[in-house]
């Protein structure tokens, strides 16, 4: 018995060294606690990864999609834990809160603020990269799918399958779908079917204590909460069970592109009246950016009318030129597709081949700002003058703003059916986006989106100004990186994601993590 014991103990310090670290550094205890429990020697170099591991850098960066959060200066995790099973999950959240280490929990790497691999303490990071399993069942019309998946590879997975069902998540195929059910998810069947969260059935679910829940066992408040409430504030979810939903074998899509000499601001100020009333199975959509004019060496704003219709492009056409004939829809405007591929048309991809969606590189990677607005009363036309003008900065050179019409099923679903609550009323969505390639300017393009903000300030709701949080704003108030947040500290940015339903977060959080363990700086707060 002595003899297995001293054997164990050489093992893991062969293990402990071969990853770069050895039991008198101060994660030592961390992941001596970790490899007692991952007892697996050729289990254990493909789960952690330590700082002077070789393969550290490449997993870290692996997922950043944010490069403004992947410079030398940006704080770095002690070791990156990737679970093969459910029990190297449980097992890192013990040695996590046994040996004081911050635990943040990435699924695609899309956290804008990086909060999901970025901490100012000692802090490890648990990637779900590994799991990734997509079981698609069509007979019943539901599937699971784990937290490491991409929502392209959960796409992929459906279309592999049936070309009559889909799932209401959003266009950017690389994200997680672990962050995007937990903050809500919407896309372009939204208008349709809804939020992504919105058909989520049932989960898997390892709490502080590293029990392994699901529906049943952890009751329906738990449930409510992860569900629009947040990752990484209420446990980690391993997998999560999805309703699918009925769409048609064709769908259209079509983009009518106008810039401001036509009459691009009158065209969206009539929009705004109209998209949120149009039937549920057309979703329309402005993306608003800078582009070279007509006349040669100079710029002009450009609004690009986008749109997915659940149906055939000879029933499209008539409607859009009774409901909306100014803006000039044409046959050649539109494409028809299936709804697989109207995704990879939104996301700015070829359509063929459809296995692109399994890419999880295919788009680059950029240093970004974003920011998000709900709009509730329609602009003005010298307000959106004003917002397009805006565009013509230098600072906008690589800016996007997404205008999304809600309305339809939106309208349709209580504010407090989920933690999301932006639902009826709310004629669009806003998302401003600026990109840079040129670290030292972070500054000068930081203060450009601020300022366009600003400008929106007087036409986006009020008390509170609303904002999404799956598009994080660390400008909206943060929680304290160390110590004790009240509910009121915290209540100056909760208020804006989940209005009146942050308290019930805040009570559920109470009762599942009173500890606070899984925290980060926009995260529940217990009461």
């Amino acid at each position: 018995m002595k003899f297995l014991q001293l054997s164990v103990l050489s093992f893991l310090i062969v293990i402990l060294s071969l990853n770069g670290a050895t039991l008198a550094h101060p994660y030592g205890d961390f992941l001596h606690c970790l490899s007692l429990r991952i007892s697996n020697s050729s289990t254990i170099s493909k789960v952690i990864y330590t700082q002077n591991n070789p393969s550290y850098s490449s997993v870290l960066n692996a997922s950043i999609h944010n490069t403004r959060f992947a410079t030398l200066t940006t704080p770095k995790p002690y070791a990156i834990i990737t679970p093969l099973k459910t029990s190297h999950v449980q097992s890192t959240i013990y040695c996590s809160k046994n040996h004081g280490f911050q635990l943040r929990i990435r699924s695609g790497g899309h956290d804008v603020e990086g909060v999901s691999y970025v901490s100012q303490v000692p802090f490890v990071v648990l990637d779900l990269v590994n799991f990734r399993d997509v079981k698609v069942d069509t007979k019943n019309e539901v599937a699971w799918v784990q937290s490491g998946a991409t929502t392209g590879e959960l796409y992929y997975g459906i279309a592999a399958k049936t070309q009559t069902l889909g799932f209401p998540a959003g266009i950017c195929h690389t994200i997680g779908i672990g962050g995007h059910l937990s903050g809500g998810g919407f896309g372009i069947l939204g208008r349709k079917y809804g939020l992504a969260a919105d058909h989520v059935i049932d989960v898997k679910l390892v709490d502080a204590n590293g029990r392994v829940l699901n529906r049943k066992s952890m009751g329906e408040e738990l449930f409510w909460a992860i569900r629009g409430g947040g990752g990484n504030t209420f446990g980690v979810v391993l997998a999560w069970k999805v309703k699918l939903v009925p769409v048609p074998p064709v769908v259209t899509v079509f983009t009518v592109n106008k810039n401001l000499e036509q009459n691009a601001t009158k065209i969206f100020h009539r929009w705004q009246y109209i998209a949120h009333k149009l039937p549920n199975e057309l979703f329309t959509a402005v993306w608003v950016m800078k582009v070279n004019s007509s006349q040669v060496g100079k710029k002009t704003v450009q609004a690009g009318f986008r749109g997915m219709f659940l149906g055939g492009v000879d029933e499209l056409i008539p409607l859009i030129q009774h409901e909306f004939p100014e803006l000039g829809l044409a046959k050649e405007n539109c494409t028809q597709m299936s709804w697989v591929q109207s995704i990879l048309y939104f996301g700015g991809l070829p359509i063929q081949p459809v296995n692109i969606l399994l890419n999880r590189s295919a788009l680059p990677v950029s240093s970004l700002k974003a920011k998000t607005d709900f709009v509730r009363e329609p602009m003005s036309e010298t307000g959106i003058e004003g917002f397009m003008n805006m565009f013509l900065e230098e600072e906008a050179d690589f800016a996007i703003t997404m205008i999304e019409a809600f309305g339809g099923r939106m309208d349709e679903i209580r504010e407090n059916e989920l933690p999301y609550p932006h639902r009826a009323g709310i004629l669009f969505e806003s998302t401003y986006i600026v990109q840079w390639t040129n670290e030292a300017d972070a500054g000068r393009y930081i203060n450009w989106i601020r300022r366009l903000y600003s400008y929106m300030a007087s036409y986006a709701s009020k008390s509170p100004r609303e904002a999404y949080y799956n598009y994080k704003d660390l400008d909206l108030g943060t929680n304290n990186i160390v110590g004790y947040t009240s509910y009121e500290q915290a209540s100056v940015w909760g208020l804006k994601y989940f209005k009146n339903n942050f308290k019930r977060l805040a009570q559920i959080k109470t009762k599942v993590d009173p500890m606070n363990f899984f925290r980060n700086e926009q995260s529940i707060p217990p009461l």
